[in-house]
């Protein structure tokens, strides 16, 4: 199994990113999928998920600026993150897991990608 994300970069705070994540080796259609991020010295956070059914869940930090979907034909996951602020800065991970329903906690998830950096500038 295999999860690549892209899409991270500088952005000026109020800017906006849309990071993908792509899957292989799975039958994507039947995980929950997840965006979790991690802050220098912090513990790595649940931000959204959506499960198999396209029922989505956010963190409040991120709830009406950012946009999670997926494209099960694709095998893709999406992340469209408006109005971004400086606190939103870490490392980006997408992550697959089988579910009932969707999570945010991180013990809910097998795989993990590599990650994908976001830095805002404030």
């Amino acid at each position: 199994v295999q999860l690549v994300e892209s899409g991270g970069g500088l952005v000026q705070a109020g800017g906006s990113l849309r990071l993908s994540c792509t899957a292989s080796g799975l039958t994507f259609a039947a995980y929950s999928m997840g965006w979790f991020r991690q802050a220098p010295g912090k513990e790595r956070e649940g931000i959204s998920a959506i499960s198999r059914i396209y029922s989505a869940l956010y963190a409040d930090s991120v709830k009406g600026r950012f946009t999670i979907s997926r494209d099960n034909a694709k095998n893709t996951l999406y992340l469209q993150m408006n109005s971004l602020k400086p606190e939103d800065t870490g490392m980006y991970y997408c992550a697959a897991g089988l579910m009932v329903g969707v999570s945010l906690n991180t013990g809910r998830y097998k795989y993990w990608g590599q990650g994908t950096q976001v830095t805002v500038s404030s």
